[in-house]
């Protein structure tokens, strides 16, 4: 009786609605257009500045933790890898601010990249699940995740914001600083925080995992210009994190030191946006960015007087031309041009570990061909048409690329590879409170400077350069179900992906250098993954609401007839949250099943081994008060001080901890 009154009271919201409405959100990502969440036949998922005030997340990958339909692998306390529908690395698209942070050094696999944007300058995060290739280009295989960092205001005067953050057990130690003036015409915010990490401590039988701690630094800032009709905006980002342990190589596998040192990001952009009242050119936006990412490699193993330094750059330009076209009141489209060239300078250092050692360093070539490059451009155009309560879209890219890898052991490498794909999509809403979609998104990939030009230790394997690579392309299906009214919403999606031309690394028969097998990429696979997700949200009354969402993956490997690598296990999470005047808690518990259906190379790894990852549960409770010019967050993880290890990481999860944010804005 009681859960059937739940039921009625959740579907027929009581008059005075106003109070307990769903944010419906407004997204972009999707159509490179401000669009209703709840009218995008997509499944896309919002991180707005209210939930990422609520969790206070440590880091960018950190936000996404719990996420339905993500999953974040971490190798390393200071990285953290997304997984979106079983797919990371190369083949997940990474945006920020409409600039890809994406470039042609990313790895198939877990990477660190993106941890280097600042997780205190963000206004909002959108993860566009199973799309993106029409939108923006290649290796949104399982999608794309924008980051937006905050705007400055116009007519806010002048404002002050400290924010200082503690953990326990000497986890974490932050100082931030950031200024904003906005003027009738002119609106600039500028910060720099410093941030000091400590050993990571996980639960009661892993104890302190060292080495893991690291520091890190950031500078934002963004100045806003009111031109004519239009808006200029000038912005730079700055971040560089320092001798970053990778934990699992120095316990695992003899090494005395194995880190990153440093590993940095610079980004520079301007960007002009005005709106018209031409229907054709309705509004107009053009980018120009220059990004260089700088990544440092130390290490040195046990009992060995050599250290080895090696240094990758990657030098980007970047320039993208979109219109927004209005043609009547049912049909919309956004057009544009795109194009990125990356230059990659790849150096490694073979020197005596002792400073007062005579012997003369020895200069060796890089993890990737030096002065090797990355040409990407494209066209694309989306169009979106309405009837009644019919919604269609459709798009088209045509992206072409000039990749030259000048290595000295197999030659020069030029390819020009190209790729044609559309996607399509049907909506129909029934009446104002649900919507059922199905979609149809075609995704590339291209092989990059990583999968081509590579010479040296990846992971567990020394591999070898190749020059005779095509795209990676799939397929993915989707039909989805959306579901609001003013106190209760729901979303669930069943979606089905065919990978083709999987780049593989493929074992070379009897080699052995340094003590790793020997391994050289090619197109050899095909694969499916396919999987459900479910999330809801209802408001008990004007104070509580519950939330939870489940997310399950079926990758499989047709070509070896095995599980795909990777694959996350069924996870999800549960909470209530109450909000009264100034004050909130929120109490959630994350798990995830265990995963023991492995591929070969997972046996292999070993952060995983033959027996696969353990099922986990945590709690977590999100505090908060605001008290005028004080903002205080606490939040208590992993209450019950569970050992656990999200599936293919290279270190174990917090242990129960505190952490404390007090933001002063004055």
């Amino acid at each position: 009786m009681k859960l059937l009154f739940l039921y009625s009271f959740l579907l027929n919201p009581s008059t005075d609605s106003s109070k307990v409405e769903l944010l419906n959100e407004v997204v972009i990502t999707a159509n490179r257009s401000a669009n209703q969440e709840f009218q995008t036949p997509n499944s896309i998922k919002v991180l707005n500045k209210k939930y990422l005030k609520t969790y206070a997340p440590r880091t960018i990958p950190e936000a996404l933790m719990g996420v339905n339909g993500v999953f974040v692998q971490k190798t390393n306390h200071g990285g953290g890898s997304p997984f979106v529908r079983g797919l990371t690395g190369n083949q997940t698209l990474l945006l920020v601010d409409g600039i890809r942070l994406s470039n042609s050094t990313f790895r198939y696999g877990p990477n660190q990249y993106f941890n280097t944007i600042d997780p205190f300058s963000i206004e909002k995060i959108e993860v566009l699940k199973g799309g993106g290739s029409v939108q923006y280009g290649s290796d949104a295989l399982g999608g794309t995740i924008q980051v937006f960092t905050a705007e400055p205001e116009f007519g806010s005067k002048l404002k002050l914001n400290l924010l200082g953050r503690i953990a326990t057990q000497g986890m974490e130690q932050t100082a931030r600083g950031e200024l904003n003036y906005g003027g009738e015409k002119l609106a600039i915010s500028g910060s720099f925080g410093y941030r000091n990490f400590g050993d990571l401590v996980g639960g009661k039988l892993t104890g302190r995992q060292s080495p893991s701690g690291y520091d890190e630094q950031m500078g934002n800032l963004k100045a806003k210009l009111k031109l004519g009709k239009g808006i200029l905006t000038m912005a730079h980002q700055y971040f560089e994190a320092k001798d970053v342990p990778i934990y699992h190589k120095v316990v695992l596998e003899n090494f005395a030191i194995n880190e990153f040192q440093p590993q940095r990001r610079n980004l520079s952009y301007v960007k002009f946006n005005q709106k018209n009242a031409s229907k054709i050119l309705s509004e107009v936006s053009v980018i120009g960015s220059l990004q260089m990412t700088y990544e440092g490699r130390k290490s040195q193993k046990k009992g060995s007087t050599r250290l080895i330094q090696e240094t990758d750059k990657v030098y980007t330009k970047g320039l993208t031309t979109n219109i927004s076209s209005e043609f009547s009141e049912k049909w919309t489209a956004n057009s544009g041009i795109e194009i990125y060239h990356d230059l990659v300078r790849s150096s490694k250092i073979d020197a005596p570990a002792s400073p007062t050692s005579s012997e003369a360093p020895k200069i060796l070539r890089g993890l990737y061909p030096n002065n090797s490059t990355f040409l990407n451009y494209s066209l694309y155009s989306l169009h979106q048409f309405t009837q009644n309560h019919w919604q269609f879209s459709a798009g088209l890219r045509y992206n072409g690329f000039s990749i030259i890898v000048p290595d000295e052991t197999i030659g020069k490498t030029n390819l020009r590879p190209q790729a044609l794909v559309p996607n399509v999509s049907i909506a129909y809403l029934i009446g104002s409170k649900s919507n059922i979609y199905t979609s149809y998104n075609a995704g590339f990939r291209t092989p990059n400077v990583d999968d081509l030009g590579t010479l040296g230790i990846v992971d567990f394997r020394y591999e070898l350069p190749t020059n005779n690579l095509k795209p990676e392309k799939s397929n993915n299906y989707e039909l989805g179900y959306k579901f609001r009214t003013n106190r209760f919403s729901a979303t669930t999606a069943l979606y089905y992906s065919d990978l083709r031309d999987l780049i593989a690394r493929v074992k070379v028969p009897n080699q052995v250098i340094n003590g790793y097998n020997v391994y050289q990429k090619e197109n050899i696979e095909k694969a499916n993954i396919k999987g459900f997700e479910v999330e809801f949200e209802g408001l008990i009354n004007k104070e509580l609401k519950t939330y939870g969402g489940v997310s399950y993956t079926y990758g499989q490997n047709i070509t070896k007839n095995e599980p795909m690598r990777r694959i996350p296990p069924l996870n999800g999470r549960f909470g209530l949250e109450y909000r009264k005047s100034n004050f909130f808690v929120r109490p959630e518990l994350l798990f995830a099943s265990k995963q023991d259906r492995l591929a070969q190379g997972d046996k292999d790894d070993n952060r995983i081994g033959k027996s696969g990852t353990a099922a986990w549960q945590i709690i977590n409770i999100y505090s908060g008060y605001e008290y005028k010019w004080l903002n205080i967050n606490l939040s208590a993880q992993n209450l019950t001080n569970k050992d656990y290890r999200t599936h293919g990481s290279g270190i174990n999860g917090v242990g129960r901890s505190l952490w404390l944010t007090l933001n002063v804005e004055i």
